[in-house]
C-alpha cells in the first residue's frame, strides 16, 4: 500500500454540493442564489401560482357560473337495480340499510328512486324521494313507495 492507491472508506463521503464554503468550492459569492431580491433572501418562498409578479392565471380567466348552496343532492337508485337485488337476495322490503350494506349510497346520502327499468316483483320501498314515474311502477306491481 503507498499514497497512490489510497481512497476513503466506504460510506464516509457524501456526493452532494456544499454551498457557501469559499470560492474554491465553486459554490461560494452568492451561494447558488444570484443577486439580490427575494430569492436570494433567507425565509422566501412563492406562493402556489405566483408568476413572477405577473397577473396569475387563476386571477386572468373570468369567473362564471352559480353555485346554489341550498340544494338538496339525491343518489339516485334505480328501477332495475331495485328488480336485480330483489331476484338475487330475494328482499322484498328496501329501506336505507339494505341500500348501505349493497354499497349504493353512505349513511348520510339522501337517496332518490328513479325509473330507468322495469319492474316485475312486489316490492315495498322506504326512499327520501321517488320520481313520479318509478313511484307509477311500484305500485303498478303491488308494492308501496314511502317517502322518509
Amino acid at each position: 500500500m503507498d499514497l497512490s492507491n489510497l481512497k476513503p472508506a466506504n460510506g464516509s463521503t457524501k456526493n452532494r454540493k456544499r454551498i457557501a464554503r469559499g470560492a474554491g468550492s465553486g459554490h461560494g459569492g452568492t451561494s447558488t442564489r444570484g443577486h439580490k431580491g427575494a430569492g436570494s433572501r433567507s425565509g422566501n418562498s412563492r406562493k402556489i401560482g405566483f408568476e413572477g409578479g405577473q397577473m396569475p392565471l387563476q386571477r386572468r380567466l373570468p369567473k362564471f357560473g352559480f353555485k346554489n348552496i341550498n340544494r338538496v343532492e339525491y343518489a339516485g337508485i334505480n328501477l332495475d337495480t331495485l328488480q336485480r337485488i330483489a331476484e338475487q337476495h330475494g328482499i322484498s322490503s328496501f329501506d336505507q340499510q339494505v341500500f348501505i350494506e349493497r354499497g349504493l349510497v353512505s349513511k348520510n346520502d339522501l337517496f332518490k328512486i328513479l325509473g330507468r327499468g322495469e319492474l316485475k316483483v312486489k316490492v315495498d320501498v322506504k326512499a327520501h324521494a321517488f320520481s313520479a314515474s318509478a313511484k307509477a311502477a311500484i305500485e303498478k306491481v303491488g308494492g308501496t313507495a314511502t317517502s322518509l
